[in-house]
């Protein structure tokens, strides 16, 4: 990371949550948060129905947003960003294993955590690379630095899609923040005049800020927010890293 942090602009954006579908009802919640529940997955229309079936409802969330957030744009390298994953599958997975019952190799597949990235690639016929990462508390940070890596190798934009859901009743207490369903992408690209414009800076944060808030809404609907509600700056600390994200004119 340079000194001054890593610039960008976000050509387009999208973002999908139960309940909170439309841009007029995200601009609402970013202006006066309410929790997000549960709810129907979302349709994924732009998918064949074949590709579409295998995806769980957080995978449906992220590739509702990809196919949104993209348009039909086909080469763009992607970032997909998840916390969690689909831990879920992976719980079931080993529930079966330890009952000593046999593993389907398709739930396996779609267990892993380029699985959504794996869905949208070949549902596309698109062999842009793309990555999958979880990076704790800060993932959506390492999502835009892989991002802003891409940009710097020469790619015209980059696709990042970030998505998570509340981990399975046998890991809640594990949850450090209050956990809710969500997805959105952007489209990012070099900075740019006249286009949305942000920077992201990474500072050692004192050992008393690394206090987790189980409370607080996730870190990715916190950058969400931040991008919506047109605040100039937020910041949050992962571990011992102060992030702070600035909005530019």
């Amino acid at each position: 990371m340079h000194a001054n942090g890593l610039k960008f602009s976000i050509s387009a954006h999208a973002a999908w949550a139960p309940g909170v579908v439309t841009p007029e009802a995200w601009d609402a919640w970013s202006k006066a948060p309410q929790r997000i529940g549960s709810g129907a997955d979302p349709a994924v229309s732009a998918m064949p129905a074949m590709l579409r079936r295998r995806a769980g409802f957080l995978g449906k969330m992220a590739l509702e947003v990809a196919y949104a957030c993209l348009a039909g744009r086909t080469g763009v390298p992607t970032v997909f960003c998840s916390r969690h994953g689909e831990v879920a599958r992976a719980v079931d997975l080993l529930g079966e294993l330890a009952q000593g019952q046999a593993l389907s190799p398709t739930a396996f597949g779609l267990a892993v955590h380029n699985a959504s990235a794996g869905l949208f690639s070949i549902a596309r016929a698109d062999r842009a690379n793309h990555i999958a990462l979880a990076g704790a508390g800060a993932t959506v940070e390492h999502g835009v630095l892989e991002a802003c890596g891409l940009l710097a190798d020469g790619a015209p934009q980059v696709l990042l899609v970030v998505y998570d859901a509340p981990l399975p009743a046998l890991l809640s207490e594990f949850e450090d923040c209050d956990e809710q369903p969500y997805a959105w992408a952007w489209l990012m690209t070099p900075a740019e005049r006249d286009v949305l414009c942000l920077t992201l800076e990474r500072a050692a944060a004192p050992a008393a800020a690394a206090v987790s808030d189980c409370g607080a809404m996730p870190a990715g609907l916190q950058v969400l927010r931040f991008h919506l509600s047109g605040a100039a700056r937020h910041e949050s600390v992962a571990g011992a890293q102060r992030w702070s994200w600035t909005r530019h004119a």
